[in-house]
């Protein structure tokens, strides 16, 4: 069966599809911020999960991420005893001690209209049932991070209105750590922090969630205190130089001295990092965090180890399953000593389809956070627009989404530009990522580029037509090479906009680099 000949008019995923073939083509330079996004209707809209884990009796807060225009406000019908909901800001509290699938019909309303949708309240033993969507300080701040940049980044998730698409996590990386003390000889915040409890708590009152890091070694990767000591009392002279301690595990864990105190301030997420080599401590870390009696997110970082992945991803809720990505297309972009702990987005491409058989519900693959808008980290060297152009700024958002990755902001928040922004709300992408079943694209044999699919909860398909070549290529798929027949709604999400119906299959020119992302319906359904 042929593929129906389609010409692309393409600048970066911008395009114009006829149904048959035409004599000429158009382009616009690749290299032009173009905006693909459109800006969100004035109209509410419900975006964000749909499904939300919580375990029997651990305390609720889901913020309902909502665009349009302001005033705004939120109501519920079907809540559970137990749950309210603040009609102002649009957020779920309370706790549920009976295991469950509850179903809550959420309503945004502005002077323009209202928007429904049902949101899954599923209490049991799984969280993070959705990948985890926020921002971590480290691409941006390094081990420099302070207070003032957690706040700055808390306050421009909502300022930017990151929060009215799902983004809800800031996340702490290494740097924070002073030595140990207070009631449990837990790890307590440097100078740069003051009180961390006030902090969380500044953090949930809007309507966000705070994470932290630590490392299963004596001295993190940057030389903090880590989560082990050869001292029975956990005590620790930082390294000097800092990295010259780190790779040593000491004799003496204090996962749940940690772990107590960071439920007593409020913590939702710990980064348990660098070189996890080993399952006995993944599971020594989670059970520390279940013992708390709090739900904390477990990420396992940088990275875990392919063969352990049967067990390990029975535990933590996040694997990173490469090295650290650096904002390049190709490992021969990067220096010679940076390959030694580092990854171009083609590496990442390469290494993370091979976990594809642990992403589900409950436990994601990890690609590394995004290298997109304004980075830094490692040196105090003024912060820097990502290398990656824009056609590989569209592919490397369209992968993660396509891979059911979590969505964390590798820069800082506060520093985003329009076109970055773009990038990352883009709720019809956002909500590929999101999609309840939790499925990582499968990626299909073709002639020329690659191509990825993924299989949604309402039976749609996702399709990344990926071009990883340095000229434009045509590129296709057939509907029979993914067990389809008939004719089928073909939608650009990017640009939010049908493209017609098709009865074969779909090719498009792609630019090099890029990508065309689609969502294929079957032309008997009506598009909702």
């Amino acid at each position: 069966m042929f593929l129906m000949k389609i010409q692309v008019l393409l600048g970066l995923g911008l395009f114009v599809v006829m149904q048959k073939l035409v004599a000429q083509s158009a382009y616009l330079p690749d290299t032009a911020k173009i905006i693909l996004t459109p800006p969100p209707s004035p109209h509410p809209k419900i975006n964000g999960a749909r499904v939300f884990g919580v375990r029997p009796n651990s305390p609720i807060l889901y913020t309902i991420a909502a665009t349009g225009d302001r005033p705004m406000t939120f109501a519920a019908s079907h809540l559970p005893k137990g749950v309210t909901l603040n009609p102002a800001t649009g957020r779920l509290s309370g706790s549920l001690s009976k295991k469950g699938t509850y179903r809550i019909s959420l309503r945004a309303k502005n002077a323009l209209g209202v928007a429904k949708r049902e949101l899954q309240l599923v209490v049991g033993e799984e969280i993070s049932l959705t990948p985890l969507m926020g921002c971590n300080t480290y691409g941006g701040w390094g081990p420099f991070v302070n207070e003032k940049n957690i706040r700055d980044a808390a306050a421009a998730l909502v300022s930017t209105g990151l929060i009215n698409h799902g983004y809800s996590f800031v996340n702490i990386d290494d740097g924070w750590q002073g030595k140990r003390g207070g009631p449990y000889n837990a790890i307590q915040p440097n100078e740069k922090f003051s009180d961390m409890k006030r902090l969380s708590e500044d953090i949930h009152n809007l309507g966000l969630k705070l994470g932290i890091y630590t490392s299963p070694w004596t001295s993190t990767y940057e030389g903090f205190v880590g989560s082990s000591s050869d001292n029975a009392d956990g005590s620790w002279i930082r390294p000097d130089p800092p990295r010259s301690g780190t790779g040593k595990f000491g004799k003496y864990l204090f996962y749940e001295n940690d772990a107590k105190q960071w439920a007593e301030w409020g913590i939702d997420y710990c980064k348990f990092d660098w070189k996890i080599d080993s399952v006995f401590r993944v599971k020594g870390i989670r059970n520390a965090l279940d013992q708390t009696g709090r739900d904390i997110i477990l990420e396992i970082s940088n990275n875990g180890k392919l063969t352990d992945a049967p067990e390990m991803t029975k535990v933590a809720n996040m694997t990173r399953t490469t090295d650290d990505i650096i904002d390049v297309w190709e490992n021969e972009q990067l220096d010679s000593h940076i390959k030694k702990w580092a990854m171009s987005v083609r590496d990442i491409w390469r290494a993370h389809r091979h976990w594809q058989t642990y992403n589900r519900p409950g436990h994601w693959n990890m690609p590394c956070p995004l290298r997109v808008g304004m980075l830094g980290g490692w040196d105090l060297k003024p912060l820097r627009p990502t290398r990656l152009s824009p056609n590989e700024q569209y592919s490397h958002i369209s992968l993660w989404c396509l891979w059911s990755a979590p969505l964390i902001i590798g820069c800082p928040p506060e520093r985003l530009d329009a076109f970055t922004l773009s990038l990352l709300t883009n709720d019809e992408v956002i909500e590929i990522d999101q999609d309840p079943l939790g499925q990582q694209a499968r990626q299909i044999e073709v002639a020329k580029g690659e191509v990825l699919v993924k299989e949604l909860a309402d039976g749609d398909l996702a399709i990344g037509l990926f071009n990883p070549g340095s000229e434009r290529t045509q590129i296709g798929i057939n509907w029979e090479q993914i067990g389809l027949n008939g004719n089928y709604i073909v939608r650009d999400l990017w640009r939010q906009k049908d493209l017609g119906v098709f009865s074969s299959g779909f090719s498009g020119e792609v630019p090099a680099h890029g990508v065309v992302l689609l969502r294929i319906k079957s032309a008997k359904q009506k598009r909702m």
